[in-house]
C-alpha cells in the first residue's frame, strides 16, 4: 500500500534566531504533525533567552511597508521597541538622513531630533499645520517619530491628506493650480523674529541665524511613487503665490487651509509609548496637538532626504 504524501505547509514569519518562536518553532511544530514544512522569511533578529536586541526587515516586507506608505501617506505601527541605532538603520533603508538645522539634536545621536515638551513648559513643537522642510530646495520625502514618553490623554497627531485635499477641488480650481508656483520661507517660523517663543527660550527649537531658506515649488506636485496630484502648500511655512499679491494669495491660501482640513481629508495618530509613525511630507499635512498642559511628551524624530519636486503637468 502506497501511503500518501505528507502535507505541504508553508509558514511566513520572521526568522528567531533562538530557535524558540518564529520560523524555526514554526518548522518543528509541522514535523511533530507530520507535516512537510516550508518556509518564507519576512525578517531576521539578533536574539537569545534574555531578549530581542534588533531585528531587520528583509526586502519584500520593507516593499510591503513601501508600498503602504506610497499609498496611505501616513503609516504607524505599534508596540515598537526601538534603540535609537534601530531607528537610525531604518531611516537610512528610505534615503539619507536630513539632520534638522533648527530643532535640539539627541545628546549622543545628532541624527536623531528631539520633540518634547515638558510638564511646565506651555508651548509644543510642530503645533501649527505643516509639511517638514518645505522651505529647503529639495523637500524632505518622509519623517518618521518614535514614541518614547506619552501622556495618559492628549498630545495626538493631526494628518491631512493633500492627494484627497486636491481631489476634492473642482476642475476649474485644480486647472488654475496646476499652473502656480508658490513661495515657502524658513524665516518666520524659526529665524530671529521667533527667539523669544517658549520653544526658542527652553532650548528646544535654537539656530535661528540659519534660517535663510526661501524656495519657489509646484503648487501641485506629481507625487514620485504613487503617481497621484499632491496640493503642495502648507499653512506654517507657504509664504506666497509666485507673481500674485499679498491679499490674493492669502485669499487664496486661506480658502486651500480650510478646504483642506475637512473631516474626510484627515486623520488623528493616538500615541503610547513604542508607537513609530511614518508620514510622507509631499503628500500629507501635519500638526502636534497641545492639549495635554502638566504632563510630559518626548519624541524621537528622524527625516530623511527627498527629491527635486515634479510639477503635475510635466510628469503627467
Amino acid at each position: 500500500m502506497t501511503s500518501s504524501p505528507p502535507p505541504r505547509i508553508l509558514s511566513i514569519a520572521g526568522s528567531d534566531s533562538s530557535g524558540g518562536a518564529g520560523i524555526q518553532a514554526d518548522l518543528k511544530t509541522i514535523a511533530m504533525l507530520g507535516g512537510y514544512g516550508m518556509s518564507a522569511i519576512t525578517a531576521v533578529t539578533a536574539q537569545n533567552t534574555l531578549g530581542v536586541h534588533a531585528v531587520e526587515a528583509l526586502d519584500a516586507e520593507f516593499d510591503a511597508i513601501r508600498q503602504a506608505y506610497a499609498v496611505h501617506g501616513v503609516i504607524f505601527f505599534r508596540d515598537q521597541d526601538l534603540t535609537e541605532d534601530d531607528h537610525i538603520a531604518f531611516a537610512e533603508r528610505w534615503a539619507p538622513i536630513n539632520v534638522n538645522r533648527f530643532f535640539a539634536a539627541h545628546p549622543d545621536y545628532p541624527q536623531i531630533a528631539m520633540v518634547a515638551k515638558e510638564k511646565e513648559q506651555k508651548d509644543n513643537i510642530g503645533g501649527g499645520w505643516h509639511t517638514d522642510h518645505s522651505y529647503d530646495e529639495v523637500p524632505a520625502r518622509c519623517s518618521m517619530l518614535y514614541a518614547i514618553e506619552t501622556p495618559e490623554a492628549g498630545g495626538d497627531t493631526m494628518f491631512a491628506s493633500m492627494c484627497a485635499a486636491f481631489e476634492g477641488l473642482s476642475d476649474g480650481m485644480k486647472d488654475t493650480l496646476r499652473s502656480m508656483k508658490a513661495w515657502h520661507s524658513s524665516r518666520h517660523i524659526f529665524g530671529e523674529v521667533r527667539k523669544t517663543t517658549d520653544t526658542a527660550k527652553t532650548g528646544r527649537i535654537g539656530n535661528s541665524e540659519l534660517a535663510t531658506q526661501d524656495n519657489l515649488h509646484p503648487a501641485v506636485i506629481r507625487h514620485p511613487l504613487s503617481g497621484r496630484e499632491s496640493l503642495y502648500v502648507n499653512p506654517d511655512f507657504t509664504v506666497s503665490f509666485d507673481t500674485w499679491n499679498k491679499e490674493e494669495s492669502d485669499a487664496l491660501l486661506a480658502y486651500l487651509y480650510k478646504h483642506a482640513v475637512q473631516p474626510e481629508y484627515t486623520c488623528r495618530v493616538r500615541w503610547v509609548p513604542g508607537t513609530l509613525t511614518i508620514w510622507d511630507n509631499l503628500a500629507t499635512w501635519h500638526k502636534a496637538i497641545n492639549d495635554y498642559a502638566g504632563h510630559r511628551r518626548r519624541m524621537h524624530r528622524i527625516t530623511v532626504d527627498g527629491m527635486p519636486l515634479a510639477a503635475s503637468r510635466q510628469a503627467a
